[in-house]
């Protein structure tokens, strides 16, 4: 029988055209939520219908028609798009596992855009850490492509994962929050360097891609230089990488290491943070930081390191996708070259 004739699906197309005609009204208030809750609703409807009326798979395409005749300046009833809506009802409304009310759900997923809503559904599969992405995304103002960058390089996996010494350093509160500005390994995906590139050209490599790695730091890291200087006694020493934390109130020294992880890493890395902490640190910031960034490391060894280390340290390791072979190297510039032709072109002008 054709839908059109069916007292039932009329009646709820009335229905449905009247609880959105009350969803816009109140939109003008609270965008997102008041949609995303006229979603919820139509997906809650879709599955019903299909499951007890049996409908079957035309009745989207009917339902796209009507709906789209009804409100022709609005968008969002493409027959993808409520394919997406009961999509993303049927995933959550099995959110049980959660543990979380039902109201803390729904709080994170109707506050976030809607386009957000569709990447964490179609390209995460665990209700955990499909919740994590919304949270972030609620947290940290995520753009879509944002969001995607950090699906696919598995931040749910590696966030706050760093080894630390920070829960026998720092207060509760100061500890956790530092310890989540960790990953446990940083992606450098966006670096291309060859086989045995080495510290110099690592740093560089990030410098010269501030905003990706900034990204891939995370919220709140603001760059403060590189090769900091600080003299202690009548020698002068250099720090790699120097952030200040926004939320943290901290300085963050970050070393660059790209071999193994060694126990006097973590020692090189004490000095500094001292030095940092009696040399820049203001009345009102918070301990300074340390992250160690080294090619690999052994577990236990860290572990150990850390243990009788006096200032707050993280120990990660890094990854790069883009290796070029060595033999390539000699048809590239080195550091020190394209800088020489940097102070002539700059005697030249």
């Amino acid at each position: 029988m054709e839908l059109e004739n069916l007292k039932e699906y009329k009646e709820w197309l009335k229905e449905l055209k009247e609880r959105l005609l009350k969803a816009q009204i109140r939109a003008s208030v609270v965008v997102n939520k008041e949609l995303h809750n006229f979603y919820w609703e139509l997906g809650a409807d879709i599955v019903e219908k299909q499951e007890k009326a049996l409908w079957g798979s035309s009745f989207l395409n009917k339902l796209s028609k009507d709906l789209s005749e009804e409100f022709p300046n609005m968008k969002g009833f493409s027959s993808r798009n409520l394919n997406y809506i009961k999509k993303w009802y049927q995933f959550w409304n099995r959110a049980e596992i959660l543990q979380r009310p039902v109201a803390e759900i729904k709080d994170a997923i109707f506050s976030i855009p809607w386009g957000q809503n569709i990447e964490i559904i179609t390209k995460v599969k665990s209700h955990d850490e499909a919740f994590f992405y919304a949270q972030g995304t609620l947290e940290y103002n995520w753009s879509r492509p944002v969001l995607v960058h950090q699906i696919e390089s598995k931040l749910y996996e590696r966030k706050g994962k760093a080894i630390n010494n920070f829960q026998n350093l720092l207060p509760a509160t100061h500890s956790d929050l530092a310890r989540d500005i960790t990953k446990d390994p940083y992606n450098f995906d966006f670096l291309t360097l060859t086989a045995n590139y080495n510290e110099r050209e690592l740093e560089t490599g990030l410098v010269n891609h501030i905003t990706k790695f900034l990204l891939e730091l995370g919220q709140g890291f603001a760059y403060m230089g590189k090769q900091v200087k600080i003299t202690v006694g009548t020698r002068d020493f250099y720090l790699d990488l120097l952030f200040y934390h926004v939320r943290l109130k901290s300085y963050v020294v970050i070393e660059l290491k790209v071999t193994d992880f060694e126990p006097e890493h973590a020692g090189k890395l004490n000095f500094y943070i001292k030095a940092v902490d009696e040399q820049l640190r203001k009345d009102g910031d918070n301990p300074t930081i340390g992250l160690l960034l080294c090619k690999s490391k052994d577990k236990m060894v860290a572990e150990y390191a850390l243990s009788d280390i006096n200032k707050p340290i993280g120990i990660s390791e890094y990854q790069l996708a883009n290796i070029l072979p060595e033999n390539l190297k000699s048809s590239l510039p080195s550091i020190e070259e394209i800088e020489a032709e940097l102070m002539e072109l700059e005697d030249l002008e």
